[in-house]
């Protein structure tokens, strides 16, 4: 029963005191059960009640559009939902007020608001903030603390806004979790994130994701390729996907002042690449990768149609044809993985590579050496097989174990830069300079993007996705690793002092290295 006393006024007031006595018009009571109604609630609420900031309009309030309503009854009706929608189309803005609806009219609930960044996190929070102190009292819960961070209401509710990290939301018990932009979260940490909150959320909580796109294979995607996975064992079509996600998906054209002169300016604007991936929604990689965005998008790799023991074989070696096997080492104690690649000329395919982060390097070696004496067996000429290493650092290590096994005893050819003119000894295998490094990573960004360097290994193009631009050079993004990467980069290296030295493979492979610069002698010892 509701208490007819009314205390002071607190209409254009921040925030609405806790626990206040108040009493109402019948004409309010109607307007309170109708956004209190578990199903229709939402969308009343947001209609008639939601102040939004405009960027050129200011204050305004909140009429969805179509696709917007659609995304609120999706966020409402399904315990999980992921949405990916283009960039300035209102997801975050109808996120902002569904999450205040729920916090007012669900109590006793614990939302948690998870950004990829403190001020994506302080952003969704300043548009709660916003929302809440725009509504007229007989609608808003009262509060008992408003800080930038975080909101407890007298109901019981409180909304929670962290950046996304490995812990974030550990140990809390969440009625609803959003994750804004979750694509643009650091894999290593959105993988971490995601295994350390889903056992919360098995207890009975709600989950909402939203974000534009970004690689095809982090945790926004994998989750996203669930949700879309929506036939059963039977075969038959279900609401949701294999994950139990539903997804939503809008598209730019529903935005009603959009169109197809907009989206030629944005094109100018932004750039084809850019486009395609924030307004288009395609998984074109948002960091400045060595191999462009949409040929990565273009590229699948195959699974092996062999394996000796961890080395995978995507092509049977054939007669005729010269064999690279570059090895770049690691210490093999569980860090970096060591990895050794294997090209094929002058077809420049990928036929096989291994990696391995545990392997001592004399086994690495070994391994190696197994891999070009199953080459000299199968082509019957272990002339046409060439190997080498990464001599930098750990490479020492390896140029010692391939002594003590003895280069006699490994098939092939052991290919090596020229000494270096000017003081210091001189070592076997190939030095990685970064000058080297950046002339390498030109020329096989040259052949991939040209498509005449066809890569195999769904592994390796992983890693390429990850491979991004750091300083003056590139290398893994941090959490990732770049091993298979450098390995190619290797055999890219020792193709080009072959090339120089052999005139019949010159013949083959001239037009197809058009794109390298200067050509260095090399050293066969």
């Amino acid at each position: 029963m509701l208490n007819t006393y009314m205390s002071k006024s607190l209409e254009g007031v921040i925030v609405k005191k806790a626990h206040q006595t108040e009493s109402f018009t019948e004409h309010q009571i109607h307007e309170i059960a109708k956004c209190a109604d578990p199903i229709t609630g939402p969308q009343f609420f947001m209609d008639n009640y939601l102040y939004i900031q405009h960027p050129t309009k200011g204050s305004i309030q909140y009429h969805p559009w179509d696709y917007q309503k659609r995304l609120i009854d999706t966020y409402n009706n399904y315990r999980f939902s992921i949405s990916m929608m283009p960039r300035q189309t209102g997801k975050s803005t109808s996120a902002a007020g569904y999450l205040l609806w729920y916090a007012m009219f669900v109590p006793d609930s614990t939302i948690l608001v998870a950004a990829h960044k403190y001020l994506g996190a302080q952003e969704i929070m300043q548009r709660i903030r916003y929302a809440y102190e725009h509504c007229p009292d007989f609608i808003r819960a009262g509060v008992v603390s408003y800080n930038k961070g975080s909101i407890d209401f007298d109901n019981g509710s409180r909304i929670v806004a962290q950046t996304t990290t490995e812990n974030t939301g550990r140990g809390m018990s969440i009625s609803l979790l959003y994750c804004d932009e979750f694509a643009f979260v650091r894999s290593t940490i959105a993988t971490e994130f995601w295994t350390s909150i889903s056992p919360t959320l098995a207890t009975g909580g709600k989950c909402i994701i939203t974000s534009t796109p970004n690689s095809d294979e982090d945790q926004f995607a994998l989750l996203w390729k669930g949700a879309n996975k929506t036939i059963d064992e039977f075969g038959n079509q279900t609401a949701l996907g294999i994950n139990g996600f539903k997804a939503y998906r809008s598209k730019w054209q529903e935005h009603p002042e959009r169109d197809d002169i907009w989206a030629a300016e944005q094109r100018a604007q932004l750039g084809e690449e850019r486009f395609r991936r924030e307004m288009e929604c395609e998984f074109i990689i948002h960091d400045e990768t060595l191999i462009n965005p949409v040929r990565l998008l273009e590229m699948d790799g195959i699974e092996p149609m062999e394996r000796q023991g961890q080395v995978r074989w995507y092509k049977k070696p054939s007669k005729g044809c010269t064999y690279l096997v570059g090895l770049d080492p690691s210490l093999g104690t569980g860090g970096n993985p060591s990895a050794i690649q294997v090209l094929e000329l002058p077809t420049l395919l990928q036929v096989a590579e291994w990696q391995h982060n545990k392997t001592p390097i004399q086994r690495q070696v070994a391994i190696m050496k197994d891999i070009t004496k199953y080459l000299a067996d199968s082509i019957e000429n272990s002339n046409d097989v060439y190997y080498s290493v990464e001599n930098n650092t750990l490479g020492e290590a390896a140029l010692v174990a391939i002594a003590e096994i003895g280069e006699e005893n490994i098939p092939g050819v052991f290919l090596s830069e020229p000494k270096r003119v000017g003081g210091g000894g001189y070592r076997k295998g190939f030095n990685t300079t970064n000058k080297v490094k950046l002339a390498a990573c030109a020329k096989f960004k040259a052949l991939v993007e040209n498509k005449k360097l066809h890569i195999a290994s769904k592994n390796l193009i992983s890693e390429l996705k990850t491979f991004v631009a750091k300083g003056i050079s590139f290398e893994a993004k941090e959490g990732e690793t770049d091993d298979l990467v450098m390995s190619m980069l290797l055999t890219v290296r020792m193709l080009q002092f072959l090339k120089e030295f052999d005139a019949s493979l010159d013949s083959h492979v001239r037009d197809t290295l058009d794109d390298f610069v200067e050509p260095m002698p090399f050293i066969m010892i």
